[in-house]
């Protein structure tokens, strides 16, 4: 299926063309569920290998190799294909006609997944219907153990901390530890 999910052509008219990027084996524990893939994500073809991933795996408390192990750690975005740029400076959002084509049967073939991550706000609404990401990054333990909703690990999300010590304080440690417990973390690095 990923064969045929990395062949998709449905959004070959975006300004980078189609070129989908996920990672998954049907023994990953962890998924992580997040927007789309970024410009050095789509020229690399590895999801989150960018500024955003490092910060991301340093929330989680995992080294980049085990990160990027698909026997491992599920990613899947709610667009495959890198967006484009939003008139207002960000990445556009991803594609509507994505996640409908592909998320549900990709997700079928993942039977072990304890744990989503909900890496931002079109995460988040997709998966749980519209809301205030802050205020389900803060109530993160109501939607455990399935679902683990998170800011976006851009840049911006600095600001966002400053604002919010709640979630260095309360949040992170809980998140090391649900991953460490699901992906066998020590140190960093899975066993």
């Amino acid at each position: 299926m990923l064969e045929e999910v990395r062949a998709c052509q449905a959004c070959a008219d975006l300004p980078l063309g189609a070129k989908p990027v996920l990672q998954a084996s049907a023994t990953a524990r962890l998924l992580i569920a997040g927007q789309a893939p970024g410009t050095r994500a789509h020229d690399s073809g590895i999801p989150f290998s960018d500024a955003s991933g490092e910060q991301l795996r340093r929330w989680m408390g995992i080294a980049e190799a085990d990160f990027q192990d698909p026997a491992r750690v599920a990613i899947i975005p709610m667009g495959l294909c890198y967006p484009g740029r939003a008139a207002s400076g960000g990445d556009a959002p991803p594609r509507r006609e994505c996640a409908p084509l592909w998320r549900e049967a990709l997700l079928e073939q993942l039977p072990r997944i304890e744990m989503t991550l909900l890496v931002g706000t079109y995460a988040q609404d997709h998966v749980l219907g519209s809301g205030r990401m802050t205020d389900r990054v803060r109530a993160f333990r109501d939607y455990l153990p399935e679902y683990f909703p998170l800011p976006h690990p851009s840049w911006r999300s600095r600001g966002w901390m400053t604002k919010n010590p709640w979630f260095e304080q309360e949040v992170l440690p809980e998140l090391r530890r649900r991953v460490q417990q699901l992906a066998q973390v020590r140190d960093g690095s899975l066993v």
